[in-house]
């Protein structure tokens, strides 16, 4: 999908694990449990990929997640990140578009508890939005801006011309700006990103 194809719409593009819900957080609690340790002694800065944690020890990362998922309920259990909630319903009331853009089906085999537990955890923490869309390459679905804390998902959305907020954590300190380190940074991005393509617009 080439460009944003609603036109009359401002669409911003939103991540979910580590912009929406703090996934590197719950994740460290749940690999806790699933080495046998306390989850003090797992780091919390970490790169993408964990290599911190050293997971290659019980499998890698992909049994972990497989666990995390179907016996812990992680996308379900999700702590929000602070702020999101209300952030997102103010852009929401003031005409933005909400498109959450996730890719949760990265592991075969039980992608109906991941995407019943995505569609539950947005409800249950009542975040606005209009589409949920399930994809690796994001860039494929249309949006006038974007946020995502993946540095190879930034890099990626940014090469093909798309403009991206990278949302900060640990795993992405050397991506270039724009960034936000929280969402009361975001909501201020964003409404005036909103308010130039409305201008714009005339």
């Amino acid at each position: 999908m080439e460009g944003n194809m609603m036109a009359d719409k401002f669409i911003f593009g939103v991540d979910l694990d580590g912009v929406c819900g703090d996934f590197y957080g719950k994740l460290r609690e749940i690999a806790a449990e699933w080495k046998g340790i306390r989850r003090e002694d797992l780091p919390v800065d970490v790169s993408y990929g964990l290599p911190e944690w050293k997971l290659d020890e019980l499998g890698g990362y992909e049994p972990l997640h497989r666990f995390a998922v179907t016996q812990r309920n992680l996308f379900l259990e999700l702590p929000a990140m602070a702020g999101v909630r209300p952030a997102l319903r103010r852009l929401s009331v003031k005409g933005v578009h909400i498109r959450i853009i996730t890719h949760r089906l990265f592991i075969k085999y039980f992608h109906k508890q991941a995407v019943a537990q995505t569609i539950e955890w947005l409800d249950k923490q009542g975040i606005p939005y209009w589409d949920l869309c399930f994809l690796k390459e994001k860039g494929d679905v249309g949006a006038d801006l974007y946020i995502d804390d993946a540095p190879h998902n930034v890099e990626r959305l940014r090469a093909l011309g798309k403009k991206t907020i990278v949302f900060t954590n640990s795993t992405n300190r050397n991506i270039d700006g724009p960034r936000c380190n929280t969402w009361t940074e975001v909501e201020d991005y964003v409404t005036r990103e909103f308010d130039l393509w409305t201008k714009a617009r005339g």
